[in-house]
């Protein structure tokens, strides 16, 4: 369901999937990609629920203004501060409030969203699984990080050498983690996209659906968050 999630400015647009069946559960924040709160988002945010999660994807576009709104969240991303980031943490502290969240809860992002949910593992989640992030400018982020599982394409030409360099820094620092990159697969593998005419350019040039890679990492993400995002009752 469509909701307004308070922020330090006021409020922001938001999509919100519930369990079926009775709490506490476990809770996830939904990053979008650059594409912004889409019906693809709203669907990975209703699947997420089909599974036991109470799933919020905060748009980081409400503000108004398409152009502007992109420009604001990437220079968040670039700095690793400013106003994405206060608002996937006033999603975060949403979920949390909920008597039907166990308190434990992981962040999830796709492309853009990848990267601030890369950034925000070292933030106060409990797991987090980006989907084809950049890597923080600044790794001292990923010093404190929770546990991380991340998939990749290695069709990507953006991210080449990410998953490698991502697999050694969570190595180096001795995290809980689980990074996987599939051959077969390109950017935004795990993203149907309905842009029309241009899903072929999008296909051409890498950056399509990949049906049995995306299905991997979701069983991969589950499997992992079914760990350590285990429903644990409030106190």
């Amino acid at each position: 369901m469509e909701l307004k999630v308070p922020v330090t400015d006021g409020q922001i647009e938001g999509y919100l999937a519930e369990p079926t069946t009775e709490g506490p559960h476990p809770a996830v924040v939904i990053i979008h990609d650059a594409l912004g709160l889409s019906q693809d988002a709203r669907r990975i945010t209703d699947r997420f629920a089909a599974e036991g999660y109470l799933a919020l994807s905060p748009d980081l576009y409400s503000r108004g203004g398409r152009f502007r709104c992109i420009k604001s969240v990437f220079k968040a991303l670039n700095a690793g501060q400013g106003q994405a980031f206060d608002d996937i943490e006033a999603a975060r502290q949403l979920l949390a409030a909920r008597p039907d969240c166990s308190g434990k809860i992981g962040v999830v992002g796709f492309c853009m969203g990848g990267g601030f949910a890369l950034a925000a593992a070292g933030r106060d989640f409990d797991a987090s699984a980006p989907y084809y992030g950049f890597l923080p400018k600044d790794l001292s982020v990923l010093d404190d990080a929770c546990p991380i599982v991340a998939s990749f394409g290695k069709k990507d030409l953006t991210l080449r050498g990410v998953a490698a360099k991502l697999e050694t820094e969570l190595t180096k620092r001795d995290l809980p983690h689980d990074v996987k990159e599939y051959p077969d697969a390109g950017h935004s593998f795990a993203n149907k996209f309905s842009v029309g005419p241009l899903n072929v350019l999008l296909k051409v040039t890498g950056f399509s659906y990949q049906h049995e890679a995306s299905e991997d990492a979701w069983r991969r993400v589950m499997t992992f968050f079914g760990t350590h995002l285990a429903t644990e009752p409030k106190a």
